[in-house]
């Protein structure tokens, strides 16, 4: 739309207030809605996405090299509980969060979240300068505070349906959610790198990695280096933002619980990004246990590729329909995890396990669970109506958040070979509600 138009047209007339109204905005209606708009608000929304997920993963790169570190003990068991909290966290906070967007507005949620981000940035910087280890109580407390970023994404997602018409859902929420799932990938690339050189004159530690000479690191670096985005995200929320009027009190937000089909969509999403999340949580653990510390440089690749293939299958899914999409994701993570599963089985008695098969099979199920995000995302939107759509997204999102707290006690508590068997059993499960429901010649939603 030309600016001329843009500003011919009242619709877009933004009120004096502070939360800048956009005014009789329905994004289905040509006449009503500007693409410039909703675009801006993407990007701006994305990237503070990308710093939420920064946050939320941050403990999980740290700690597997906490344990490394002189003055340090952690045990493997406390290892996990860390890397718990966070997803425990973030799944409690999105059922906070999803009740905000109509509530606050897109402006003052965005601002609100990135403000409170600035909290585990700055706790986490501190703690690792500690000369020595501190309670783990206090430990435990940060990585809860860590959960601010996961939640935030139940916020995030829902108030951005609300810019884009049906047709333009899957790619814009693909993008988004795609990008900020980068997040993960950038902290677990990151953190490996920064730990290794000194920053502004201020003194390292000592780690003593199994088998290697103890090096210095420099635990503070990655949340300074976040930190100045925290604040750039803060900015860009307050000053470029703007609201769609969609109100609903909670009580209203909670009638999504009387269809059916929410609950079966957040059995769905709890495979694709419930897997996503808890594997990318414990992904350097999982490593760390059964291949040593040496192999943490590769924590990355999973979330990086699940996150592309999200960003991918986003106009692949308005294309072709997101049900066919989410069974596809289904049958390929089972197939996936048989294939970890059998590098767990295959292992000769005198022998170590396939470093190749491992990685293999994980990466193929980060690939399968990304594509199975995309086509959730896409047909939420086209099973409900609008505001019932960005409950369902925030509910949904909500559920599937506590991936890494589950993963972290499965592994805790069990054998690889019991959880990745549970996971093929439950991937074929939800592979053929998404076919009869949605995918399948006359399914009852079709989408």
């Amino acid at each position: 739309m030309a600016a001329a138009d843009a500003d011919a047209h009242p619709t877009h007339a933004v009120t004096d207030d502070a939360r800048r109204d956009l005014l009789d905005w329905d994004p289905n209606d040509p006449e009503r809605w500007d693409p410039r708009v909703a675009w801006s608000t993407l990007w701006v929304t994305t990237f503070n996405l990308v710093l939420a997920f920064v946050v939320w993963y941050l403990p999980g790169a740290l700690v597997p090299t906490l344990g490394t570190v002189t003055g340090w003990d952690l045990t493997e068991g406390q290892s996990y509980w860390l890397l718990a909290m966070p997803g425990l966290s973030g799944g409690l906070l999105r059922i906070v969060w999803m009740t905000l967007p109509p509530l606050l507005g897109t402006r003052r949620m965005m601002t609100l979240s990135a403000l409170l981000m600035i909290i585990p940035l700055v706790g986490w910087t501190w703690v690792v300068m500690l000369p020595s280890q501190p309670s783990y109580a206090m430990l435990v407390a940060l990585a809860l505070a860590a959960g601010i970023g996961g939640g935030a994404f139940s916020g995030y997602m829902p108030s951005t349906s609300y810019f884009f018409p049906k047709s333009k859902q899957g790619t814009a929420l693909g993008l988004q959610a795609g990008i900020g799932n980068f997040g993960v990938s950038v902290v677990q690339l990151v953190v490996p790198w920064a730990i290794g050189f000194g920053m502004l004159g201020m003194a390292g530690q000592l780690a003593r990695p199994e088998g290697e000479e103890p090096t210095q690191v420099w635990l503070q670096n990655p949340g300074l280096i976040f930190l100045p985005f925290a604040v750039v995200a803060v900015v860009l929320s307050w000053t470029t933002l703007r609201s769609i009027p969609v109100k609903a009190n909670v009580r209203q937000q909670f009638d999504i619980f009387s269809t059916k089909h929410t609950w079966l969509m957040t059995a769905e999403y709890a495979l694709t990004f419930g897997i996503f999340s808890g594997l990318a949580g414990t992904f350097g653990m999982l490593l760390k246990a059964q291949f040593g510390p040496g192999h943490l440089r590769l924590v990355f690749l999973g979330a990086l590729v699940g996150s592309l293939a999200r960003i991918c299958w986003g106009p692949l899914c308005d294309h072709f329909g997101g049900g066919v999409w989410t069974v596809v994701s289904g049958v390929g993570v089972a197939l996936s995890s048989g294939l970890v599963l059998y590098g767990q089985l295959a292992v000769p008695a005198d022998g170590a396990p396939s470093l190749t098969i491992f990685m293999t099979g994980m990466i193929c199920i980060f690939f399968f669970s990304g594509i199975g995000n995309a086509a959730t995302f896409k047909q939420m939107p086209m099973i409900f109506p609008a505001r019932q759509a960005g409950g369902v997204i925030g509910w949904t999102a909500a559920i599937a958040a506590f991936g890494p707290f589950v993963f972290s006690m499965l592994f805790n508590y069990m054998s690889r070979t019991v959880v990745f068997s549970g996971i093929i059993v439950y991937a074929l499960a939800c592979a053929a509600i998404a076919w009869y429901y949605y995918a399948r010649p006359g399914a009852e939603a079709k989408s």
